[in-house]
């Protein structure tokens, strides 16, 4: 009888294979459901991105560090879709969302791994499109996995509501 032995990659190899094919099987069962908790939901499809493509035009101001301070000029082609309920933008590190008329600026990273936030208009608040979490208009946490509450900057509608500040 001959022993057969397998070297050590072999046996890892095998283990991975395996290891993937299980997990295969396992998430893409007839269900759908074994690799979420959560019932499947689309993701919110964000709107055309509103803001500029590597330029400052539209924006006066600092968009980054301790001292935010800048103002966005709604009537420019990249941030008029701003002024339509439920549209939202990125600047910099922060988010931008009209929510129902009123102006939020958050920022836009989850508190949980980081991943960029969306503005949902139809529930009127953020959502994590990585694992589920959601935050109010104010920022704070209203579904986990994230505990702590995203940081809030100050939005101003100024020029006849031509220009909208952002500050820290």
């Amino acid at each position: 009888m001959e022993n057969s032995q397998l070297s050590r990659g072999q046996f890892l190899k095998q283990l991975g294979m395996s290891s993937a094919a299980l997990m295969s099987f396992y998430c893409l069962g007839t269900t759908m459901t074994a690799c979420s908790k959560d019932p499947v939901e689309p993701t919110p499809i964000p709107p055309v991105v509103l803001s500029p493509s590597g330029t400052a035009t539209g924006i006066t101001g600092t968009t980054s560090g301790a001292s935010i301070n800048f103002t966005i000029d709604l009537t420019v082609g990249d941030f008029k879709g701003l002024k339509t309920e439920g549209e939202f933008t990125y600047v910099g590190e922060i988010i931008i969302a009209n929510a129902k008329g009123t102006f939020v600026a958050l920022s836009k990273a989850c508190t949980h791994v980081g991943t960029t936030i969306n503005f949902r208009s139809a529930t009127n608040d953020f959502r994590c499109p990585n694992h589920g979490s959601e935050f109010r208009l104010d920022g704070t946490v209203q579904k986990s996995p994230a505990d702590m509450a995203l940081k809030v900057f100050k939005a101003e509608l100024l020029n006849n509501g031509n220009s909208l500040k952002i500050s820290a």
